[in-house]
């Protein structure tokens, strides 16, 4: 039998790429979380949060992307600043009423990189955007439902306010995504 000592030495190379892609991809969505403002009303701000979660499920792929947002999640959930510098730290954060959006982010990461697929087509990219944008809100207005017992205070206060602001990160982020999806994915 014929081994391909080529392929060798280019596996841990592959693997730190893809190490350090979950790394990035973990810090990209605790830099947008970052750039946050409260809205008036409402426990939940409008953060840069789901379009840096929608890019890095279309640039790392379904595991890739689920891998970096639960590092995401479990670096938080330690304690580490990288969550929103709204509300409670570490694990509270994530059983207080942002946490179903939170917690709905490495679903949303899987899904936008699965329908993504090659990124060749906009319509791949937006339904795959959306996909992830609608995994986001459905963690949220479950949260949000355990804690108020309304599903239309949940709504009011958890998806209303962030409707056109959410298409405007969908728009963003297939525009992003288009150039970059094949030719990343083929690296990694």
């Amino acid at each position: 039998m014929q081994t391909d000592t080529a392929a060798l030495p280019s596996s841990p190379a592959l693997a730190l790429r893809r190490a350090l892609a979950v790394v990035l991809g973990a810090a990209l969505v605790a830099a947008a979380a970052q750039v946050a403002v409260p809205v008036p009303g409402t426990p939940v701000p409008m953060t840069l949060q789901p379009l840096a979660v929608l890019i890095v499920g279309g640039l790392l792929g379904p595991w890739l992307g689920l891998s970096s947002l639960v590092l995401y999640l479990v670096l938080g959930a330690s304690g580490l600043p990288v969550f929103t510098p709204f509300g409670t730290p570490g694990f509270l954060r994530l059983i207080g009423p942002t946490g179903g959006y939170l917690l709905a982010y490495p679903l949303a990461a899987y899904a936008v990189g699965r329908f993504a697929g090659d990124g060749r087509t906009w319509a791949r990219l937006a339904f795959a955007g959306f996909a992830g944008l609608l995994i986001i809100h459905l963690g949220g207005l479950a949260q949000l439902f355990l804690i108020m017992g309304s599903a239309r205070s949940a709504m009011v206060l958890g998806t209303l306010p962030f409707l056109l602001g959410d298409l405007a990160k969908l728009l963003a982020a297939v525009l992003m995504l288009k150039p970059t999806v094949n030719p990343l994915r083929a690296r990694l």
